[in-house]
């Protein structure tokens, strides 16, 4: 009898420990964190102005499909944006410059990792350069917000230029909303404060280098993403040849609309129009 005991005694530790063991290999090969071999590889810079819960040796996609890993995360003292080194391998070495990295979730609760949409220029990113443009990881206010339709907001960091302009009224407009041209985001809003003297609003809008065009008599305006949206300031351009400069300050505004005034002005046209009315039956 002991010899039937102790042989299903040591079949149970055999299946216990092979049950760990299964359990270890599968959090090697789930977890983002794990240490996948790479061959050769070279390292791309990309700076992020929040980073979440990345973490090094988190995955490096493209289209899905694992290209390289985190090397490295630092932050220096006197800067407030995250360098973020990526080793990815010498296969994809064709990565155009304009391309936008951005910090994904996977899943509902997952790991973060970076992801790698391209862009359109014809020149790669060389080894040891910088992707420009990239897309933090986004906390659930800046969700919310995108649900009501403030879009997406690209951080160009280091690749921007400032312009202010004063409104009598910004509405809930706050910094980080989006900055439109054509409906298209071209930078965000970097700050807005109230002017002590002139009682206006002043907002500083940060735009992207690449729409250095912008004629000096562009109006902007805020402007509200549907119905219950949330604000952007949108930038109708000019017809003057020169171009807006770091620095400079758009004349013309249109501040927002608030729902009372939109309310009143359709009151009082429709009044207005019923006594035409009225008067011109009288004749």
């Amino acid at each position: 009898m002991s010899q039937p005991r102790s042989s299903y005694a040591v079949g149970t530790g055999l299946f216990i420990v092979l049950g760990f063991a299964a359990l270890a290999y599968l959090a090697t090969q789930t977890s983002s964190v794990a240490n996948v071999h790479q061959g050769d590889s070279y390292t791309v810079q990309a700076q992020f102005t929040n980073i979440g819960q990345l973490k090094e040796r988190a995955p490096v996609k493209i289209a899905g499909v694992r290209v390289g890993q985190v090397q490295s995360i630092t932050l220096k003292p006197d800067h407030d944006v995250a360098d973020v080194t990526l080793s990815i391998d010498r296969s994809y070495n064709h990565i155009p410059q304009d391309s936008v990295a951005t910090i994904f979730t996977s899943g509902l609760l997952g790991d973060q990792y970076v992801g790698i949409e391209y862009g359109s220029a014809k020149q790669a990113v060389a080894s040891g350069g910088t992707l420009a443009r990239t897309r933090s990881t986004q906390p659930l206010e800046e969700m919310l917000g995108k649900f009501f339709g403030a879009g997406g907001v690209v951080d160009n960091v280091g690749g921007s230029y400032a312009v202010k302009a004063s409104f009598t009224n910004v509405g809930t407009l706050s910094a980080g909303a989006p900055v439109k041209m054509a409906g298209v985001v071209i930078g965000s809003v970097q700050s807005v404060h109230a002017d002590p003297v002139k009682l206006n609003a002043d907002v500083v809008l940060s735009i992207d280098k690449r729409y250095d065009a912008i004629p000096d008599d562009s109006a902007a305006a805020v402007f509200t993403s549907g119905l219950i949206g949330t604000q952007y300031v949108a930038i109708q351009p000019g017809g003057s040849p020169d171009a807006l400069k770091d620095g400079d300050e758009m004349i013309l505004t249109q501040s927002a609309m608030q729902l009372e005034d939109l309310i009143g002005k359709f009151l009082v046209n429709g009044s207005s129009s019923d006594k035409k009315d009225a008067g011109n039956g009288s004749k």
